[in-house]
């Protein structure tokens, strides 16, 4: 005989009331999932609130339970058998086993779509290298970040070398000045002088902030840092690229011997 019961529910269910409620940004639905009109209706509208659903799971029981996520916070939700009603919680066995962690965590860390990387393309990024680079990588960059600034450093001799064309992805999340700062950058004459001009003078504070970021360009960073974390990331920087074999790979924080070569190629 197994037990199901529902437990550590408060601070998911303090996250879910704060997105119901709006006081969470916005979050795109992924990519790779069905479309909402698939969805059970509460769960369209939970996902219309907010939360991405990533798709459903198996579990024991006679329960629904779906996997999502709430920015960059995995949720399993279970839906009561009348369709009306949602539980956000972990549901165990007797001997106190989640059902549903293994393929919760299999579809939050489920690799990048190739609309993901489409979508990458569409954003408003700064470039950062040879146009005609065999090697595109993107990386979410936030003008005050240190470990941005690293990368940068890193990548010189790469993107010196033609081989590589970094797409610098700009977000304003850090610091207070860093959306004017990124605003600075993306309104310049040349984006990429100005990002160089950012990385240049980085010990010494950085590219001068804008006095006011206009409207426009803040709906842009919004919907750069919207799409860090509908791709999983919840920091900076977060690099997406090609692997050898083609497919897409990704890295959050400051990559470092082997696996530089790996997101940039050999020297």
């Amino acid at each position: 005989m197994r037990l199901f019961i529902v437990t550590n529910l408060r601070p998911t269910l303090m996250l879910f009331a704060a997105l119901l409620f709006g006081s969470a940004p916005q979050i795109a639905a992924a990519e790779d999932v069905p479309q909402p009109q698939e969805y059970p209706r509460i769960l369209k509208a939970i996902e219309q609130q907010g939360l991405t659903i990533l798709g459903e799971m198996k579990v024991p029981g006679g329960l629904r339970a779906f996997a999502a996520k709430a920015g960059a916070q995995p949720l399993a939700l279970y839906l009561t058998p009348d369709g009306e009603h949602v539980v956000v919680g972990t549901l165990v066995d007797a001997a106190g086993q989640d059902m549903a962690e293994t393929q919760l965590k299999e579809m939050v860390d489920a690799p990048i779509s190739e609309e993901g990387w489409q979508k990458l393309e569409r954003s408003t990024w700064v470039k950062d290298g040879s146009p005609n680079a065999p090697r595109i990588v993107y990386v979410f960059t936030d003008p005050n970040c240190p470990y941005c600034h690293q990368f940068w450093k890193s990548a010189r001799p790469w993107v010196e070398a033609g081989k590589v064309q970094l797409r610098h992805v700009m977000v304003g999340v850090i610091k207070q000045d860093s959306p004017a700062k990124a605003a600075a950058i993306l309104e310049a004459k040349s984006p990429e002088e100005a990002l160089a001009e950012n990385e240049h003078k980085y010990e010494d504070g950085g590219i001068a902030p804008l006095e006011t970021v206009s409207p426009a360009m803040a709906e842009k960073l919004e919907h750069n840092a919207t799409l860090m974390t509908e791709l999983g990331f919840s920091g900076t920087p977060a690099i997406v690229f090609r692997k050898a074999d083609g497919s897409i790979g990704q890295m959050a924080g400051l990559p470092q011997d082997a696996a530089l070569e790996m997101i940039l190629g050999s020297r």
